[in-house]
C-alpha cells in the first residue's frame, strides 16, 4: 500500500499562520514589546529614575554624598527644611513646628541681644520643638507581642542565620516621634565608633560633644556593650549641651554664636534615630547578612525603601505612616504661570512609588528616557548636542526634536564655583603689592572664561564676578554685582575687558610684553593640576594660550592627586585649578575661603590661596554672624570689593545644570539645597503610557522579513514536490 504523503505546503501553513497571527496582533498589544517594566504597572503612579553606583552609607550618621541623600532625604526628616520654591534659599520647618528659638548668653550667664559682638556672647541656646502625631515607618524594630515585649531584639544565632533581608522578619510595628530620638541621633554624631564624617566640625561648636565622643569610646571599648549585643545604650549617657526638655521639645546649647547651624539642623545628620532601630541593627551576626541601617534606613519621611537590590534596581514607596504635608501655596514670581502652583494645598506625596534601576553607561539611560522610559534625565556631553542648541543671542533652548516630543528643558545655576587660585604665599604671584595685584589682574583678563564655558562646558556655566553664587545671599546680579576689574558694562550686562587692557596692567606691573621690565628676562609661571585624559590635555592646552596671549610663558606641571594635594599643603604651587560646593546657603560658607586664619598651609583650612587680608578678614568676622539684612549685604558689598581688587582668583565660573523632563513629569523647579523633592513631584501615568505607545511601535519589518525568508525557503520543497506529484502520475 502506497504511504500517504503531507504537502510540504500544509506543513508550512501552521507556521506561517502562526506568523500572520502575531503580525495582525502586533499593534493591537497595549505595551510596546521594548517596555523593561511589568504590563500592569503601566497605569500605576509610579515615577521611573535611576542610580549608577550603590550607595555606601544610607545610615544618616555617615551619609555625606549626593547619591546617598538621594535617597535618605525622602526617608529621614530632620527638623527643618528648604523652601522648595522661594529663592534666596531659606529655611522652613518640617519636623518642627517652628524655626528654632535661639537664645544668646553672656559669660555672666545674663540674656544678651543676638546682635551684640560676637565676643559678648559665651553661649547660644537652641529650642527646638517638635510637632505631635508623627510616627515611623512600619519596622521590625518596633514589633512587640501581647505581652509588650519586642519580637526581634534578642534574636538567637540560629534566627539571625536564617535572615537574608529585613522581610524576613514579618512582624512590624511603629511608635511616635518623640524630642529624645533627636537627642540620640546627635549622641551618635558623638560616637567615634560610628565615623560621623561632621563630629570634628561639631565639637567644636556644641557643649561637651568633644569630651561625650570620648567617654563613650572608652565604655564602648571596655564592654564591648554590657549586653553582649555590641549594642551602646546611649540613652544612660548624658550629653551636657542637647537635652531633651519635654516629649516634644529639646535643646541644643553651643560655645558661641554659630548662626549656620540652623543650616546644619535641615541634613539628614540631625534626623531622629529610635533608639529601637540602633539595638535591632547591633545584634551580632546582623551586619554580615547587611541588615544594618546603611542597607534599610527608619523614618518618618513620605517615603521608605522597601527594595535594595544594588545589582539591579531600588525602590522608594509611600510610608503608610506619613503624617502628611501639604504642597506649598506660594511662590517666587513667575512661578504659577509656569504651573509650579497648580498643585496648591494639596496633599504630599503626589506618587506612591520611585523606581530607581541599575544604569552605568550614560547613552542607554538617554535612549530609555527618549523612549519614555524614564521621566527626567539630565544632559551628557555625548547628547548635548541632540538636545539643546542655542540661540544667536547665546541662550540655551531645545532641538526641534526635542519639543516636538512635548520634553521640557531647566536650567540652574549650581550653588557652587570652580575657580583658577593664586597661591598668595608665592614671591611673584602673590601677596599684596601693587605689582602683584596688577599682575593677577591682568592675567584674570585673559583668562577668557566665556570661552572655556561655550568649548568646554558646551555652554554651561555663567562666569563667575565674585566668590557668591547666584541664590545665596549677598549675590547681586549685574550691572550691580559686575566686577569692574575685569567686566565693563554694555548696555547692562557684562562684557570682559579687551586683551589690551591685560596688557597694560601687565606693563605697570612690571611685565611688559611679558617679560620682567629691569632684566627683560621671560615672565615664566607655573599650573599645577591633576590631569591625566585627552579631555585634560585640551583643557590644559587652552590655558597656556591664554596666558600666551599676555606674553607669558606658563609651565604645567601635571601630577596626581594625592601629589597635588601635597603641593596644596605645603604651598609649593603657584597656580591651580580648585572649587567649592556650598554645604549650606550662605554667603560665610564661600567667603570663609577667602578668610585668613583658614589658610591651608599655615592652618590647615580651605583658604587654599592662603589668601589673609586684614580689612577682609576683620569684615569676615562681622559678616559670618550677621542675620541676612541689608546691612548684611552692605559689609558683603565691601568684602566683594576688597578682594575682586586683590584678586587672590581667576573668579573662574558657577557650573550651570541642564536637566530634562517629559511632560508628563510635574512640579519641578531646581532647588540646588534641598534633596528631599521626591514628594513634591506628580507625573500623569494615562499620558505616559500613550506617549510610550506611540515612540515604541512594535518593530514589524524583522517579522515581515522572517516570513518572506520561510516562503522562499519553501519553493525548493514545493518544486520537489510537484515533480514527485508528476513522477507518481506517470
Amino acid at each position: 500500500m502506497r504511504k500517504a504523503y503531507r504537502s510540504p505546503i500544509r506543513r508550512l501553513v501552521a507556521p506561517m499562520a502562526l506568523v500572520l497571527v502575531m503580525l495582525l496582533t502586533a499593534g493591537c498589544l497595549s505595551k510596546p514589546w521594548n517596555n523593561p517594566y511589568p504590563a500592569r504597572d503601566s497605569d500605576k503612579n509610579i515615577l521611573y529614575s535611576s542610580f549608577e553606583e550603590r550607595p555606601k552609607h544610607l545610615d544618616p550618621v555617615r551619609s555625606y554624598s549626593s547619591n546617598e541623600y538621594a535617597f535618605i532625604a525622602q526617608i529621614y526628616e530632620p527638623p527643618f527644611q528648604y523652601d522648595f520654591l522661594r529663592r534666596p534659599y531659606r529655611l522652613a520647618p518640617l519636623s518642627a513646628t517652628r524655626l528654632p528659638k535661639v537664645t544668646y548668653y553672656d559669660a555672666k550667664g545674663k540674656p544678651v541681644d543676638a546682635e551684640a559682638a560676637s565676643g559678648d556672647i559665651t553661649m547660644a541656646v537652641y529650642e527646638i520643638e517638635i510637632r505631635p502625631g508623627i510616627h515611623y515607618q512600619p519596622h521590625p524594630a518596633f514589633a512587640k507581642d501581647e505581652n509588650g515585649a519586642f519580637l526581634y531584639h534578642d534574636l538567637s544565632t540560629e534566627e539571625i542565620e536564617a535572615a537574608n533581608r529585613l522581610a524576613d522578619f514579618p512582624r512590624t510595628g511603629t511608635r511616635e516621634l518623640v524630642a529624645a530620638d533627636f537627642v540620640y541621633q546627635i549622641k551618635r554624631l558623638a560616637f567615634p565608633h560610628l565615623h560621623s564624617p561632621i563630629r570634628g566640625l561639631m565639637a567644636d561648636y556644641i557643649i561637651g560633644f568633644d569630651a561625650y565622643g570620648k567617654r563613650l569610646q572608652k565604655v564602648f571599648d571596655t564592654h564591648k556593650g554590657k549586653n553582649g549585643t555590641g549594642w551602646l545604650d546611649l540613652r544612660q549617657y548624658p550629653l551636657e549641651g542637647v537635652e531633651a526638655i519635654g516629649r516634644y521639645r529639646f535643646r541644643i546649647r553651643l560655645k558661641q554664636k554659630y548662626p549656620q547651624f540652623a543650616y546644619w539642623l535641615a541634613m539628614p545628620f540631625f534626623a531622629p534615630m529610635p533608639w529601637e532601630a540602633d539595638r535591632f541593627y547591633a545584634q551580632p551576626g546582623m551586619a554580615e547578612h547587611n541588615i544594618t541601617l546603611d542597607w534599610y534606613p527608619v523614618g518618618t519621611g513620605p517615603f521608605m525603601l522597601t527594595e535594595n537590590n544594588p545589582n539591579l534596581r531600588m525602590v522608594l514607596s509611600r510610608n503608610p505612616n506619613f503624617h502628611g504635608e501639604s504642597y506649598p501655596e506660594q511662590g517666587d514670581p513667575g512661578d504659577a504661570e509656569a504651573g509650579l502652583l497648580r498643585d496648591a494645598g494639596k496633599p504630599m506625596p503626589f506618587i506612591d512609588k520611585a523606581i530607581y534601576s541599575l544604569e552605568k553607561e550614560s547613552i542607554p539611560y538617554w535612549n530609555k528616557f527618549l523612549q519614555g522610559y524614564y521621566d527626567s534625565s539630565g544632559i551628557s556631553s555625548d547628547s548635548f548636542d541632540q538636545a539643546v542648541q542655542f540661540s544667536a543671542q547665546g541662550e540655551a533652548q531645545l532641538t526641534d526634536a526635542m519639543r516636538k516630543k512635548g520634553i521640557k528643558l531647566l536650567t540652574a545655576v549650581s550653588t557652587s564655583i570652580s575657580y583658577m587660585g593664586f597661591n598668595m604665599r608665592d614671591p611673584v604671584i602673590g601677596g599684596l603689592s601693587e605689582s602683584a595685584r596688577l599682575l593677577r589682574q591682568a592675567i584674570s583678563i585673559a583668562v577668557d572664561y566665556e570661552e572655556y564655558i561655550s568649548i568646554f562646558a558646551n555652554g554651561r556655566g555663567v562666569p563667575a564676578q565674585g566668590p557668591i553664587p547666584p541664590g545665596i545671599f549677598g549675590y547681586r546680579p549685574p550691572p550691580r554685582g559686575v566686577n569692574h576689574y575685569v567686566y565693563e558694562v554694555v548696555n547692562g550686562k557684562p562684557h570682559r575687558k579687551p586683551i589690551e587692557e591685560a596688557r597694560r596692567l601687565l606693563a605697570k606691573a612690571g611685565y611688559p610684553g611679558g617679560r620682567k621690565a629691569d632684566t627683560g628676562e621671560p615672565l615664566i609661571l607655573y599650573f599645577d593640576v591633576t590631569a591625566s585624559g585627552p579631555d585634560d590635555k585640551a583643557r590644559l592646552n587652552w590655558v597656556r594660550k591664554q596666558f600666551a596671549r599676555l606674553g607669558i610663558q606658563l609651565v604645567l606641571r601635571t601630577t596626581d592627586y594625592n601629589r597635588f594635594q601635597e603641593k596644596m599643603r605645603k604651598g609649593t604651587a603657584q597656580i591651580f585649578w580648585w572649587g567649592w560646593n556650598a554645604d549650606y546657603p550662605d554667603p560665610e560658607n564661600f567667603f570663609f575661603l577667602l578668610y585668613g586664619p583658614n589658610g591651608k598651609v599655615a592652618h590647615g583650612g580651605e583658604n587654599a590661596a592662603n589668601y589673609a587680608n586684614p580689612e577682609f578678614d576683620r569684615l569676615f568676622e562681622r559678616m559670618k554672624n550677621m542675620r541676612n539684612s541689608p546691612e548684611r549685604q552692605k559689609v558683603i558689598d565691601e568684602m566683594m570689593e576688597i578682594v575682586r581688587r586683590d584678586a587672590p582668583w581667576v573668579w573662574g565660573m558657577f557650573p550651570k545644570a541642564f536637566s530634562l523632563h517629559h511632560a508628563w513629569y510635574h512640579n519641578v523647579k531646581p532647588n540646588l539645597m534641598a534633596n528631599n523633592t521626591l514628594k513634591y513631584r506628580r507625573v500623569d501615568p494615562q499620558l505616559r503610557k500613550q506617549k510610550r505607545l506611540a515612540w515604541n511601535p512594535p518593530v514589524l519589518w524583522p517579522i515581515g522579513l522572517l516570513l518572506a525568508l520561510l516562503m522562499v525557503s519553501a519553493i525548493p520543497a514545493v518544486v520537489t514536490w510537484r515533480r514527485r506529484e508528476r513522477s507518481a502520475a506517470r
